[in-house]
């Protein structure tokens, strides 16, 4: 059974489609990369999974025992954002919230879970810090470690490494990577990076004049697969 199916789905502001006729599944285990041109409804997508906004038509279900409420996330960032003064704890806490319920507070298998993925995120020095005082790749760490406050099962990710320099990114890359393939998180992340997304993924969701989903063998078979190697193919000569 998928965790993730779309049917006939049309996504976009006010009534008016950035995307439409789109359909596609996602199962315990996948990583699926969703590449496409900057405005190509990406985001929008990504925002609509996860209940942000309503599909302006067709259907997101989810099974095999994800619920809506416990997909973690982790959003493009914007200035305030990266400027926000509060300690590295306290942002991976937050990431709790959606188990509190009515709770005003964070119980002992919280504050627990908090810890544990901040010492999987290797940040255990940081936690004391002020978030703001911190790197874009100390940030992201954070911030993904608050998104698996959310879950054991699959994370949103929207342009994790945007901004970041090639060491800071690859090591992205490798922890993202490691959460799949050790912990068995499915992941559904939002990239410009072909090349890694091609190098990463087991699906890719390629958005544009027209759609691809399929396996990463698929895609390098398909149009848009064989449009990227002639260019990478051409960046190396």
């Amino acid at each position: 059974m998928a965790q993730l199916t779309c049917q006939n789905l049309r996504v976009g502001y006010d009534g008016k489609s950035v995307l439409q006729d789109l359909s596609f599944e996602v199962f315990a285990g996948d990583y699926l990369c969703i590449v496409g041109e900057n405005g190509s409804g990406k985001s929008t997508l990504m925002k609509t999974i996860l209940g942000l906004q309503p599909p302006i038509s067709g259907r997101i279900l989810t099974g095999d025992g994800l619920r809506k409420n416990g997909i973690g996330y982790l959003p493009q960032q914007t200035v305030v954002q990266k400027d926000f003064p509060a300690s590295v704890r306290e942002i991976v806490l937050s990431g709790c919230q959606g188990r509190c319920g009515s709770r005003p507070f964070y119980n002992k298998e919280e504050k627990q879970l908090a810890e544990e993925n901040i010492r999987k995120m290797q940040i255990d020095k940081l936690s004391k810090r002020c978030y703001r005082e911190l790197s874009g790749g100390q940030q992201q760490r954070v911030l993904l470690a608050r998104a698996l406050c959310a879950t054991q099962k699959m994370l949103l990710l929207d342009e994790p490494v945007s901004g970041l320099d090639p060491k800071v990114t690859a090591e992205m890359y490798r922890l993202i990577d490691e959460l799949h393939h050790r912990d068995g998180i499915t992941i559904i992340m939002i990239s410009h990076d072909i090349a890694a997304a091609v190098k990463y993924a087991s699906h890719i969701l390629h958005i544009g004049n027209t759609v691809f989903f399929g396996t990463k063998a698929e895609y390098l078979q398909s149009p848009q697969g064989r449009l990227f190697a002639a260019e990478k193919g051409g960046d190396e000569q």
